[in-house]
């Protein structure tokens, strides 16, 4: 050695392919002082061919090895007081010297797509949602036409020829005077039932998706699934059975609202998903039923009628099976056992509050504990949605959506045949190109739209194409105009999951199920308020000079308010701006470089500290050049930054 306190240096091309040997580090003594030096010595059995350095890699994700050490190393001195002599300690036990930089195609960023479908839980809950999709898309038509024909039967004698079912009339001028009051039936029937599942659903959501942050996601997915198969069995035995009452069918469907798996499913989306892309995880979630969806018709044209409702109780039990069996647990314990802390300490908080107001007898203080942890629960579990101005807008935002939307759903059909006169196929072609639409703006569309513009400006997109698509419902003249009105539609279902990752992104981890079911909770007032309001415009504009299309005139006003509403949400709120993965937002470009210091910074500060290097953790691509002191140096130069532009 040329000196007992130097190292080798090392020289040798880094992209060299011959013999490459690891060093390892050993201390030697000097004789003529106690201080120590560090000699490398080669290792004989080291070899650096492309495969074994893949391997490596791929063992110690996200970063090598070599770059593992010298940041442990750097962190050990850096937090030590200095010493006179330079000893490398054991930490580093092999440090290839001559090691090429990694590949970028080991260490590159995963796409989107990539992560999803790589996450424990996404890709299997998107298939579940294409299943279920499928099942209760298939006997859209089927319902109305079976119901109609046994109360019909039951209720209004139609004895006469029980080979003609009250569907074969639906092209004649001559339907029997029982089916068309079968027909009212049906409709006082599904009204009520779906009345019933949504005051169900507005109690239960907020419930539900608080329980499920303390137990877990699926259990309750599991019991929505259970749930929701047996309408499709019933409705199939109803078939079977010539006397059998539609209202079991009716009564187990408006149970199907006391537990929306719908909601359970996003809280699991944003339990593994980051921020940045929940909006577009819950679109693919969509974009899954959206798909279904569209499929659906297809099978209507080639089965009968008792064939569809026995598919679609199969494909529902198919896809509770597969809950069963293939969905992982995504809530994980820490949260779990987090959750469960925080309800401990709110209801000893309510506890206590009762005890302190009431100076009465036992029995009342029972009476007014089991007010508030039973009657007044759902209410408190929803106050999460007025927990700031902010919430409060996102929650606006949700009820305008749902308001309008659950009016198109259940009023555009009955509007379009009395109006425009669609026929059954007409119907079905508009089915299939609201799914094919749907899947294209929610799996194609939503992410580079949401990296385009954030998630606000998305927001505001979708309510400007609802206004537009409902002006030109309530416009329309001919079927052409419909159909396009359907294909602009499309976009405006993106509003929904993009507000559903806002709320997500802005609450604890712990939260996710809560703020969820409570959006649900909301959705389901709104759907029963809103065909009820387009309805009563319906009613009271129908003979004026507009007609009855001033329904969806109204409408399209709800969405321009819903614009405006969009355009006040705070940029640093509403967009989860995470410029360090090369993506932009819509934020001002003054606010854009700040958040590009703060996002570097914590990412520096992450790969500086023994914790960031978790095989579970992934900053995307490394830089394999760059050494300890350089990112010192940026740290230090970023943190000061940042501090002075806070003291600005």
């Amino acid at each position: 050695m040329a000196s007992h306190e130097s190292t080798s240096i090392y020289n040798s091309n880094i992209n060299d392919q011959e013999d490459h040997h690891l060093l390892i580090p050993t201390t030697t003594t000097s004789p003529a002082s106690s201080s120590q030096g560090v000699e490398f010595v080669k290792s004989p059995t080291a070899t650096t061919t492309d495969e074994t350095m893949e391997s490596v890699a791929d063992e110690t994700h996200p970063r090598s090895q070599t770059s593992r050490n010298i940041f442990n190393w750097f962190n050990t001195t850096t937090t030590t007081s200095s010493t006179t002599s330079t000893t490398i300690p054991s930490s580093i036990q092999q440090i290839d010297i001559n090691e090429r930089p990694p590949r970028p195609s080991v260490y590159r960023r995963q796409s989107f797509i990539e992560e999803f479908v790589q996450t424990r839980g996404p890709p299997q809950i998107a298939g579940l949602m294409i299943l279920i999709a499928i099942g209760l898309g298939c006997t859209i038509g089927v319902v109305p036409a079976v119901m109609t024909d046994r109360f019909a039967r039951l209720n209004h004698g139609w004895e006469e020829s029980p080979a003609a079912a009250c569907s074969t009339f639906q092209q004649s001028h001559n339907v029997p005077s029982a089916c068309i009051q079968g027909s009212a039936d049906a409709q006082t029937a599904v009204a009520t039932s779906n009345l019933i599942s949504n005051v169900l659903t507005f109690l239960t959501s907020s419930l539900l998706g608080s329980w499920s942050d303390r137990h877990g996601r699926k259990i309750l997915l599991i019991a929505g699934m259970a749930i929701g198969a047996i309408p499709p069995f019933l409705l199939w035995l109803m078939q079977l059975l010539p006397t059998m009452s539609p209202w079991w069918y009716y009564s187990f469907h408006a149970s199907t609202g006391m537990i929306n798996w719908v909601a359970v499913a996003f809280s699991a989306l944003a339990d593994v998903l980051p921020p940045s892309m929940r909006a577009p995880g819950i679109g693919l979630l969509m974009a899954g039923f959206m798909l279904g969806f569209s499929l659906a018709p297809i099978l209507a044209l080639l089965l009968t009628s008792i064939q569809l409702s026995f598919v679609s109780f199969a494909t529902v039990l198919t896809g509770l099976v597969c809950t069963i069996q293939y969905v992982p647990e995504t809530l994980s314990p820490e949260l779990a056992s987090e959750a469960r802390r925080k309800r401990r300490q709110q209801e000893e908080e309510n506890e206590a509050a009762v005890l302190q107001t009431s100076n009465e007898s036992t029995a009342y203080r029972v009476v007014c504990s089991i007010f508030h942890n039973v009657l007044l629960r759902p209410f408190q579990e929803m106050s999460i949605l007025n927990r700031n101005t902010f919430f409060r807008l996102i929650s606006s935002l949700a009820f305008f959506s749902g308001m309008v939307s659950s009016g198109d759903q259940i009023l555009l059909v009955y509007y379009l045949e009395e109006r425009l006169g669609f026929t059954n196929q007409d119907v079905s072609v508009m089915f299939l190109v609201v799914g094919i639409m749907g899947l294209v703006a929610q799996g194609l569309l939503l992410k580079p739209l949401n990296d385009l513009l954030g998630e606000k400006n998305v927001v505001t997109l979708a309510f400007l194409c609802g206004a537009l698509d409902n002006a030109m419902y309530g416009l329309a003249k001919n079927k052409t105009t419909i159909f396009v009105a359907l294909g602009v539609a499309g976009l405006t279902g993106i509003a929904f999951p993009t507000i559903s990752a806002i709320k997500a992104n802005n609450v604890d981890p712990s939260e996710q199920g809560r703020i969820q079911g409570a959006l649900y909770s909301l959705q389901a007032l709104a759907s029963g308020l809103g065909p009820v309001a387009l309805k009563f415009v319906y009613s009271q504009t129908k003979h004026t000079k507009v007609g009855p299309g001033s329904m969806f005139l109204f409408a399209s006003g709800l969405y321009l308010v819903a614009v405006c509403i969009a355009c006040s949400l705070p940029n640093d709120k509403a967009n989860a701006a995470r410029c360090r993965d090369g993506t932009a937002t819509a934020v001002p470009s003054s606010q854009r470089q700040h958040m590009n210091n703060d996002d570097d910074d914590e990412e520096y500060m992450q790969l500086a500290s023994d914790s960031s290097f978790s095989d579970e953790d992934d900053y995307g691509t490394m830089e394999s050049t760059t050494d300890a002191a350089t990112a010192s140096t940026r740290i230090e130069k970023r943190t000061n930054k940042g501090r002075q532009g806070s003291a600005v």
